[in-house]
């Protein structure tokens, strides 16, 4: 018969051993996945951080392209006079064009002029089917705030097109009525949906405006009360929209950590970051999922944890056992001392492969960061490009004056050589020389731009800066049969700036006025030089018919121009010239004529020797 053996203390103790093993065990998996999950959401939140930088940058960039063109079309004079009572048809059919091909240039979905009283009488689609002429739109906000404070801008769906879209309105002058352009983001929308990002943009209320999922429109992020839904209908601006909950549900875990539900897929965990857009009341959103990569860095942190855990318990349970094995045979204490080494071999291996693991995403995640910030150093190039080639064309402007000027002294040089004036040859080689040096200025100014170099101020001679400019204009004075009365300054005479830029000024100043006068049957251009103590004064002047009252204020604004095939940038960079040398220039005008004042800081005259310097580095350069 066997007698049952009652248990030891030592069996107590060894299981209590392995009962407190296995809860360590527990609680070190349950920390190491904790952690691991709170490391993935940091990095998950960083990165999210940047791509909604840059969501918003390109869409604030879209924002700006079109917020310019309202005020623009405002100023014109044309558009002002359509919307006077009993406007011509031609001029509203050629309005009607001009509009059409400005939004097809634009990229504007449709821009229209509305009445003071509501009622469109202008727009780019008059030809279409369902054209906005004769549409009463008096009771659209941003109609009213435009007439109230000048400008207005409102998100809503059309009446009309049924389409949704971003109205910008510009109130015309003496409130006459509004300019209107009509921007649509289903670009941008599909650029989310192709590369597979949860996006969307909200207004003050919560509404989404513009989304990657098509359903999710004027949908809202929180729930709008009775009053504002009525205002909403009253206005039609979401149509019929019930304006439901988004599918969007805050977790109790942290404040930007959400499910996402609704669709054909069940609901997913995701972050969500939202940014305000500059310029504008709306916020760009962002839903980052986040399900993979917390699950895989969890499944990390729990297995390295474990492993950890259980090498530390399992050589503080080896070193028990051996203490007490030693203590009973020294052989087979060195047995299981080969043997522990190589479990601790096999488990550092493993160990190893999950280290390596974790560098390569690590490596992964460095490169996906260099991508973005590659693609924004070339959204800023591409930005300064747009900005180089409208520099660029005021360039070939003022370049295609001294070619002139070089042809027509080229031309007179040959003819006397042939009758042998090698003397007066020489000084229109001289002068085809300075010509040259100009058109060098000029190209270095252009690649100054592109370094964003900026303009010099320095001692120059108003003399020189008349011989320049002569040089380049007397040709087509006498061509003309147009006598140039040109004052002649003393020789120490200077002002402070750059001047071959200043000269650029002066010239352009006298081809105005040689614009001017060529109808008149008496032609004058005067040059006249006032000097004060610390002020030079220089007046181009001519009897011309003069520049309108109605236009008068405008000759100075980009891209306004009188002439037929002008670029309407002469003044306006003439402007910014003499403002960089620290001056100002104006203009008075009236039925005697038109007369441009140029005013600058008066400066010590440079020595001959610098000037000399000055000139001979300057062709050199060129």
């Amino acid at each position: 018969m066997i007698v049952p053996t009652s248990p030891t203390a030592n069996d107590y103790r060894r299981a209590l051993a392995v009962v407190a093993g296995l809860a360590v065990l527990v609680l070190a998996g349950w920390l190491g996945g904790r952690v691991a999950e709170r490391w993935a959401l940091i990095d998950l939140r960083r990165s999210a951080v940047s791509a909604l930088g840059l969501q918003v940058a390109a869409f604030g960039a879209e924002m700006q392209t079109q917020s310019s063109l309202p005020l623009a079309l405002a100023a014109d004079p044309e558009i002002a006079r359509v919307v006077a009572p009993a406007p011509e048809p031609a001029l509203v059919a050629e309005v009607n064009g001009r509009l059409a091909q400005i939004a097809e240039a634009t990229g504007a979905t449709v821009i229209y002029v509305v009445g003071s009283d509501g009622v469109t009488v202008a727009a780019s689609n008059a030809a279409a089917e369902k054209s906005f002429v004769g549409r009463d739109y008096g009771f659209r906000p941003y109609f009213r705030e435009a007439m109230t404070t000048g400008s207005g801008s409102q998100f809503a769906l059309g009446t009309v097109s049924g389409r949704p879209g971003y109205y910008l309105a510009r109130r015309l002058p003496r409130a006459a009525g509004v300019v209107v352009v009509k921007i649509e983001f289903d670009a941008i929308e599909a650029t989310w949906r192709a590369s597979r990002e949860s996006v969307f943009v909200t207004d003050p209320r919560g509404i989404v405006l513009v989304a990657s999922e098509t359903n999710w429109r004027f949908k809202a992020l929180r729930s709008v009360d009775e009053a504002e839904r009525r205002r909403i209908r009253e206005t039609l601006e979401f149509g019929e929209a019930p304006l439901s909950p988004l599918p969007v549900y805050a977790t109790s875990e942290a404040g930007d950590l959400v499910r996402v539900g609704g669709g054909a897929r069940p609901a997913w965990p995701a972050l969500m970051l939202d940014a305000p857009i500059p310029g504008t009341a709306w916020r760009l959103h962002t839903l980052t999922p986040i399900a993979a990569a917390v699950q895989r860095e969890r499944a990390q942190g729990r297995a390295i944890a474990l492993l950890t855990t259980g090498l530390a318990w399992a050589g503080l349970a080896t070193l028990i056992g051996r203490r007490r094995r030693m203590r009973v045979q020294l052989a087979e204490a060195a047995t299981r001392h080969e043997e522990l080494e190589a479990r601790v071999a096999e488990r550092t291996q493993a160990l190893s492969e999950a280290n390596r693991q974790l560098l390569a995403e690590i490596e992964e995640r460095r490169r996906a960061q260099a991508e973005r910030e590659r693609l924004g150093r070339e959204l800023a190039q591409a930005g300064r490009l747009a900005a180089l080639g409208q520099f660029a064309a005021s360039m070939a402007h003022e370049i295609n004056q001294p070619l002139a000027a070089i042809r027509s002294y080229a031309d007179n040089t040959a003819i006397l050589v042939r009758r042998g004036r090698v003397e007066d040859a020489a000084e229109n080689v001289g002068a085809i020389g300075r010509l040259t040096e100009r058109i060098g200025t000029l190209t270095r100014q252009l690649k100054g731009f592109a370094r964003r170099a900026s303009g010099r101020r320095e001692p120059v001679r108003l003399a020189e800066i008349f011989r320049g400019s002569l040089e380049v204009i007397s040709w087509r004075a006498a061509q003309s049969g147009i006598a140039l009365d040109v004052a002649s300054p003393a020789p120490d005479l200077a002002v402070l700036g750059d001047g071959p830029r200043l000269e650029q000024v002066v010239v352009n100043l006298l081809q105005n006025a040689l614009d001017a006068v060529a109808e008149r049957p008496d032609p004058r251009i005067a040059v006249r030089v006032e000097v004060a103590e610390d002020r030079i004064a220089v007046e181009v002047a001519d009897n011309g018919p003069g520049i309108p009252e109605a236009v008068r204020a405008q000759v100075f604004d980009p891209f306004f121009t009188t002439k037929s095939e002008g670029l309407g940038l002469g003044l306006a960079i003439c402007r910014g010239i003499v403002e960089e040398c620290g001056g100002t220039l104006g203009l008075r005008s009236g039925a005697e004529g038109t007369t441009f004042r140029m005013e600058l800081a008066r400066a010590v005259a440079p020595s001959e020797e610098a000037q000399d310097s000055k000139s001979i580095g300057s062709l050199e350069a060129i």
